[in-house]
């Protein structure tokens, strides 16, 4: 993956392909933070069959495997955060297992049945989970299509199927897994800490804006049970903004709120 990035020394760059790389970035971490992390890890809202596996589906394109595997380490992660069971704390491991060496190892790389009975029921979950790598494959032989496509029919915009392929896959998915793993990473080390957990949480801003509202990751730990992140006004949380307007529309409903308690106690915070 982060080899085929190199290419865009060959393939060059289009306004259409950075367009189509952000778009992507944009969609699949939305279903990563939204979907994978506080739907099914942390079940803060409600959805229908239908919309959980879409967005299951969605998630996958963006190679961090399934949705079963993705919220059962989640859950383990809650349990034993920051603790040398936690299998990316980066005080107790290190910079570079807990952003992405923990996932390698046997232990990490198998999901934990066991955290997600409520999960593993739905059999279309299973099957995302098991071919986790078909949904990525699918949509980067679309999008090499769509490039080739596009070269003939639509020259004005400059792209072809490998300039399509590099930046709107590789380039993408690469750029949202670093971002993603940042929150393992750097968030447990770097930022403030409102609320005094039992972890080395914190809260950054700067992680927010480019995890959409996951940075707020003290506020997360101290009550895992919100689909807002983002306690005060001005913590940018652009997944609970997503969600709003998604319930808004019925797509999903029920969106677990921040108690009104927290909402206080943060005001007399930093």
């Amino acid at each position: 993956m982060h080899l085929m990035c190199i290419a865009v020394l060959w393939v060059g760059w289009s306004w259409f392909a950075v367009g189509v790389a952000a778009a992507l970035y944009v969609l699949r971490m939305f279903a990563i933070t939204a979907f994978y992390h506080r739907y099914f890890s942390h079940k803060t809202f409600k959805a229908s069959r239908l919309v959980q596996g879409v967005f299951a589906a969605i998630g996958a394109t963006s190679v961090q495997r399934g949705p079963l595997w993705w919220a059962a380490h989640h859950r383990h992660h809650h349990r034993v955060t920051d603790t040398a069971e936690d299998p990316h704390s980066p005080g107790q491991h290190g910079f570079w297992r807990s952003h992405m060496g923990w996932f390698l190892t046997p232990r990490g790389f198998r999901t934990r049945w066991e955290a997600i009975p409520d999960l593993r029921k739905f059999p279309e979950l299973r099957f995302i989970d098991r071919f986790d790598i078909l949904l990525p494959v699918l949509l980067a032989a679309g999008l090499f299509a769509l490039g080739g496509w596009l070269e003939e029919a639509a020259p004005q915009l400059g792209t072809s199927a490998w300039q399509l392929l590099v930046w709107g896959f590789f380039i993408s998915t690469v750029v949202l897994f670093h971002a993603t793993v940042t929150i393992n990473s750097l968030s447990h080390k770097f930022g403030s800490r409102r609320f005094d957990t039992r972890d080395d949480s914190r809260n950054n801003w700067m992680l927010a804006l480019l995890t959409f509202g996951e940075g707020w990751h003290n506020n997360h730990h101290f009550f895992p049970g919100s689909a807002r992140q983002g306690f005060r006004w001005w913590e940018v949380d652009l997944t609970w903004y997503g969600l709003k307007a998604m319930s808004w529309l019925g797509l999903v409903r029920d969106l677990k709120p921040v108690p009104a308690g927290l909402i206080r106690a943060a005001r007399g915070r930093a």
